[in-house]
């Protein structure tokens, strides 16, 4: 930006459009001493979406807690994804406080963005929701209050007007979230085998996700899940998860099952089978997959007569002759993608 240029920008009217805490945040992110930033609206965007996503998680908690008389502190017993999380916040803090003090501010804040956007917004808050309307209710939410609260904290300084509106709204102690204590790690909240065992669980519930949106199968199609593995108790104790959040009619654990015409889908530490007919209308999609592949046939025939006809690729410029043949090479690749999915429905 420069004056001189008149292609500078308003700080002011930034704060008007998308709020103070945005800008600041948008600053910091990706700053590193002596490198020179590229100012873009897009980038402020993100930075009010991700206040917004904050906001939201706060209006979850609040939702859940309603009249209830949210103890302080963290309960006695921790169930396994409470483990998960305090024990990533604890590196988290760690990580952070270091940061803070070399002055890596850039750093920082990036890894308050992935743990607050993925693991706390998108994980456990989707991993503790069946325990908020059951027995487990009044653990969960000192759970989510309190990291919630540590969470706080640690954007304070960058985005110091959305943390205060937040940290006021929530059960707490003191006047202001500016003069609390700034959290530091604690070595009994070091849970490193159940992160692992939590992690195993996840990307498995992510691996079926991902499977089931390249097939097009729509969330409310629920199917039975088999896996296996040699961890299987930690499977079992994933269970309810993967059977919510994975779409699972059901889930069985074991070595070994014999499922015939079954997807299967390979992590690290297990294979998924998931019967093909319960996924899908194997009809329906026989024939969707019949239609798209006769369309792909269709173009490939196109392309290739152009590229077979000599006037065009002699006459044509080299930059479009070979736009051509790219979109050959894609249209093929497409093509065996579908008849390989055709031959799997068998």
């Amino acid at each position: 930006m420069s004056k001189s240029l008149g292609n500078g920008v308003d700080p002011l009217e930034i704060i008007a459009q998308y709020g103070a805490d945005a800008l600041r945040f948008m600053l910091a992110t990706g700053n590193s001493p002596g490198n020179d930033m590229r100012f873009t609206t897009e980038k402020v965007e993100a930075s009010r979406n991700f206040a917004n996503k904050l906001w939201n998680a706060a209006r979850f908690i609040l939702m859940n807690i309603g009249d209830a008389e949210v103890a302080p502190g963290l309960p006695e017993e921790l169930t396994l994804e409470d483990k998960w999380i305090l024990s990533k916040f604890n590196t988290l803090t760690r990580a952070v406080t270091d940061n803070l003090e070399k002055f890596e501010l850039g750093l920082a804040v990036q890894k308050l963005y992935d743990f607050i956007w993925d693991m706390f917004c998108d994980w456990y808050i989707e991993l503790c929701k069946a325990r908020l309307q059951g027995d487990g209710a009044d653990a969960a939410r000192r759970v989510l209050v309190w990291v919630m609260t540590g969470m706080l904290q640690l954007l304070h300084p960058f985005m110091p007007f959305i943390t205060e509106e937040i940290w006021q709204s929530l059960p707490h102690e003191g006047e202001t979230l500016m003069r609390t204590a700034w959290p530091t790690a604690d070595a009994a909240l070091e849970f490193p085998a159940e992160e692992k065992e939590m992690e195993r669980i996840m990307e498995a519930i992510r691996a079926v996700r991902n499977r089931r949106s390249e097939m097009n199968v729509p969330p409310s199609r629920k199917a039975e899940v088999f896996v296996e593995t040699a961890f299987a108790d930690t499977f079992r104790k994933g269970v309810p998860f993967i059977q919510r959040l994975a779409a699972a009619s059901g889930v069985q654990v074991g070595e070994h099952f014999d499922v015939p015409g079954a997807v299967s889908i390979v992590t690290a530490d297990a294979t998924i089978k998931i019967p093909m007919n319960e996924l899908v209308d194997i009809a329906a999609e026989r024939a969707r997959l019949e239609k798209e592949a006769a369309t792909v046939r269709g173009q490939l025939e196109g392309v290739r007569a152009r590229l077979s006809n000599e006037a065009f690729v002699g006459k044509a410029p080299a930059q479009v002759v070979q736009t051509a043949r790219d979109n050959a090479a894609r249209l093929e690749e497409k093509l065996a993608l579908l008849e390989q999915s055709l031959a799997a429905l068998g």
